[in-house]
């Protein structure tokens, strides 16, 4: 193992996981299209900020999880409509 530098210097995790037999998760909430929209909008704000797809993040009740990190940043019942709030929080 070597290190190989830090390429961003934050990372948006978007839940898209999917559980079995029809159990409440993000991706039945819409994380797919949420996090394909959200990859557009932050590859036109800011390229040091990489968004990526996450597994379970424990908070499925919450709606799609989003967490901003190193920020510490959690939020729950994200929709397409929060991409510009979420774009803001993530590039300050």
């Amino acid at each position: 193992m070597r290190d190989i530098g830090k390429k961003y210097r934050k990372v948006v995790l978007v839940c898209t996981n999917q559980k079995e037999n029809g159990k409440e998760c993000c991706a039945m909430k819409g994380a797919a299209d949420l996090h394909a929209k959200l990859k557009e909008e932050m590859k036109k704000a800011d390229l040091t900020v990489r968004v990526s797809r996450s597994g379970c993040l424990d908070r499925c009740v919450d709606g799609v999880t989003v967490a901003i990190m190193p920020d510490d940043v959690w939020l729950g019942g994200a929709t397409e409509a929060d991409i510009p709030e979420i774009v803001k929080r993530a590039t300050s």
